[in-house]
């Protein structure tokens, strides 16, 4: 029976699947450790507005507040700067072949880690689910795709980074897990504005010690701020959010399957904003990945 932490976790796949659409064009401009500073930084004030309207702090301790700093730390200053520098070294659709394995990442430290057990039908639902996102990205590749989507020549230093991406995802998942909910853990929102801060400052610390790594490669024009600040908004602030609160309710492994089907649900996004239709073997692995889906929220 589907759970609400199921919905949740699809629904963040969602927003990430739109920002990820709306963040080729301003990271391929800036570079990816300039764009990932400049997208962190735009969302930071909203976060914290929000966590001052609507939300609340947990007591200082490092139970909490050290672990949610942690997991900004690998999650999204590791993983999201690893992520972007594969995207621009690949290209997009490649680059969410690779990073579809961390739902299997997520499944497999849940296990090893939090004691998880998913049962059979919905483990096999995992493989099925990370097979057809793979599918669906890798045979998805249109004739009149448009090139930022597709001309990234691919590079054994592309492929490494968008593994370690993946499980820096993963990871990050896993450390932030005993820290949400409970009389002292963290609710979504201020768990988001904590982890995005964490990753915040470390950017900036990294602008000032290799200022020549950490550069833009072309002006911040208002153009790519405003195109940073709504992919920013949409897949870390909404995005984020709604995976946290699947994580503080639900299990790692079957919210990390479920949020891992962004590449599948960014084809319609795209054949909406390039009025190109996906090839045959994107709509094949997008059924397959529904079908893993079903098996899983049916566990």
């Amino acid at each position: 029976m589907i759970q609400h932490y199921d919905l949740l976790a699809l629904g963040a796949a969602t927003c990430w699947a739109a920002s990820g659409l709306l963040s080729a064009a301003p990271s391929k401009a800036l570079g990816a450790i300039a764009f990932v500073r400049w997208r962190m930084t735009t969302v930071t004030f909203v976060l914290w507005l929000l966590v001052a309207l609507f939300s609340q702090l947990p007591p200082l301790a490092v139970n909490t507040w050290g672990v949610m700093v942690a997991s900004g730390l690998v999650g999204i200053f590791v993983g999201d700067t690893l992520l972007f520098a594969a995207m621009n070294r690949l290209g997009p659709r490649r680059t969410g072949v690779l990073f579809a394995s961390h739902a299997l990442f997520s499944a497999l430290l849940g296990y090893l880690f939090l004691s998880e057990r998913l049962g059979v039908q919905a483990y096999i639902g995992a493989g099925v689910t990370v097979a057809g996102v793979m599918v669906a990205v890798a045979w998805g590749k249109s004739k009149t795709n448009v090139s930022q989507w597709d001309s990234a020549p691919s590079t054994v230093a592309g492929v490494s980074l968008a593994l370690l991406a993946a499980l820096g995802q993963a990871t990050g998942a896993l450390i932030a897990k005993p820290a949400l909910g409970g009389d002292v853990g963290f609710d979504p929102v201020a768990a988001s504005a904590v982890r995005v801060t964490a990753a915040v400052i470390a950017l900036w610390l990294w602008r000032v010690v290799n200022p020549r790594s950490a550069s833009t490669h072309s002006p911040l024009t208002w153009t790519l701020l405003k195109q940073t600040a709504i992919s920013s908004w949409v897949g870390m602030g909404l995005g984020m959010g709604l995976l946290l609160w699947a994580l503080r309710d639900g299990p790692v492994g079957s919210v990390g399957v479920l949020s891992g089907l962004s590449p599948v649900l960014i084809l319609p996004m795209l054949w909406w904003t390039f009025r190109s239709a996906p090839a045959p073997g994107a709509w094949i692995g997008a059924a397959v990945a529904v079908l893993g889906t079903a098996m899983v929220v049916a566990r």
